[in-house]
């Protein structure tokens, strides 16, 4: 799904207008928090997770730098409406520039376009970076995500942030865009292991936990309360990140899928939270003391396992552990080049080296299972696999997280269609 360049230039033409994002807003324009710079002075930066610029607003402080979106919650803000005019105009410029564009092509450009849009308003009106995320029809084509992933940065340089899912294609396209100096959010991570590969083989600028999810695997399927497993994982990454540093690898950690304003004051001193606007509104009400807070990065966080749960055989510890496979399997993808390797190269590369299990070979019945299950996988669905250790189950997670992410990109692309 390689761009067509006339489509490309003329996408970005009307996109920035021929000018630079408009900033009518600017730190100092907003109010200060003693709470946010409480946060901040333990060394963590503060995004808010969420597309929608009014609920953003209502929560603005000047101690706030970023702001992440991505395919669910630039859905709603399609969903509303917000764009039902610029679809048609979109639609026509692109046809002009390729005449003979397929319907799937025209839809992607579109939906480009419209990620694009969507984050030059929250530049315009918080002056702060956005993570912007590809297509999840590009997941697995290095090729493509290279192409889109320079177009973003093309557009809003000084802002933009390119969210690229955890894939093994999706490693190697970042790699490339990173060394150009291009800004990733490599998101759709859940474990220190993937962490680590992704810092050491895309070499990305920010990585992610999802840790909310962690939290409710546990509980729904009452391995435990359903406490600590995100927070356990979220700092045993942060701390694999921080040894990489002596390395000259710069990666650095989000904490995701904050589910609850504890979180905030447990997990302080992490080297990024992006909240979502429910949390950081009840956090504010929580009436901490700022005072109180500090860096929680020297925390041993430990879940309390239900009677007769064996963490290591239900594939928990994968979260928490850079096992020795994984570390071998990236020694020898950086001594092959990754350069030489395609997304199934790599894929085949870390089953090779025993850790075939962060990238498993799914059937397409498996895929089909996962996707209905939705963002959380059925442990009965999977525990003999996990136990082997043919499955890892962070990547379990992973895979769940991309499909309904696709999920909600369909339905986006759903509304394109219908509007062209």
């Amino acid at each position: 799904m390689k761009p067509s360049p006339a489509v490309a230039q003329s996408l970005h033409e009307m996109i920035r207008e021929g000018g630079q994002p408009r900033t009518g807003a600017s730190a100092s324009s907003f109010p200060a928090s003693p709470l946010w710079a409480a946060v901040r002075g333990t060394g963590t930066a503060i995004w808010l997770d969420t597309g929608d610029i009014d609920a953003a607003r209502k929560l603005w402080t000047r101690e706030m730098e970023g702001l992440t979106t991505n395919n669910t919650l630039l859905n709603a803000e399609i969903q509303k409406g917000l764009y039902d005019a610029a679809i048609p105009e979109v639609a026509n410029r692109v046809r002009a520039a390729a005449p003979r564009i397929s319907r799937e092509e025209l839809i992607l450009e579109i939906a480009f376009a419209l990620n694009a849009l969507h984050g030059l308003k929250l530049v315009e009106a918080f002056d702060c970076k956005v993570s912007v995320e590809l297509h999840t029809a590009l997941a697995d084509d290095l090729e493509a995500t290279v192409a889109y992933a320079r177009r973003y940065h093309a557009i809003c340089p000084e802002r933009f942030i390119v969210k690229i899912p955890l894939s093994p294609a999706g490693l190697l396209a970042a790699r490339i865009v990173v060394a150009e100096g291009i800004p990733v959010n490599y998101t759709l991570g859940f474990s220190a292991r993937q962490n680590y590969v992704i810092a050491r083989i895309a070499r990305a600028t920010w990585c992610n936990v999802f840790m909310g999810r962690l939290n409710a695997y546990a509980a729904d399927e009452k391995l435990c309360d359903g406490r600590f497993v995100g927070e356990k994982a979220t700092l045993a990454s942060q701390q694999a990140l921080l040894e990489l540093r002596s390395q000259g690898i710069g990666t650095k950690q989000i904490g995701a899928s904050m589910r609850g304003p504890s979180q905030v004051a447990d997990l302080a001193g992490l080297d990024v939270f992006t909240i979502p606007v429910k949390v950081a509104q009840a956090f504010v009400d929580s009436k901490v003391e700022p005072s109180s807070l500090c860096s929680r990065l020297s925390e041993r966080y430990e879940p309390q396992w239900a009677s007769g749960v064996d963490p290591r055989a239900e594939g928990l510890n994968a979260f928490w552990e850079v096992d020795a496979a994984t570390k071998s399997a990236v020694d020898a993808c950086l001594a092959a080049g990754p350069q030489q390797l395609d997304g199934k190269g790599l894929q085949d590369l870390f089953h090779a080296r025993g850790a075939g299990n962060l990238f498993p070979r799914y059937a397409a019945a498996d895929l089909e299972a996962i996707a209905r299950d939705g963002k959380l996988p059925k442990r009965e669905r999977w525990k003999a696999r996990l136990r082997t250790g043919e499955v890892g189950l962070d990547a379990l997670l992973t895979t769940a997280g991309l499909l309904s992410f696709t999920a909600d990109q369909a339905a986006l692309d759903q509304r394109i269609a219908s509007l062209i």
